[in-house]
């Protein structure tokens, strides 16, 4: 535990942890935890766009050279 995990936000409901036991879970379960998984990813790749397009933009000021 790092003295930093005070400024993550803390979230209310489900949780997924990647690898665990999933036989125990009810179908409702599991339907939020692929939403909760799917929001994520969204996220993720969005995140991603934003940080490609960054790129883009610095090697075409640095190629225009």
């Amino acid at each position: 535990m790092s003295i930093f995990d005070d400024d993550l936000p803390q979230k209310q409901g489900a949780t997924h942890i990647v690898g665990s036991d999933l036989t125990l879970l009810s179908v409702d379960e599991l339907t939020a935890r692929i939403n909760i998984l799917t929001g994520e990813i969204e996220r993720l790749e969005q995140e991603r766009e934003k940080k490609s397009a960054g790129r883009k933009a610095a090697e075409s000021l640095f190629s225009a050279r």
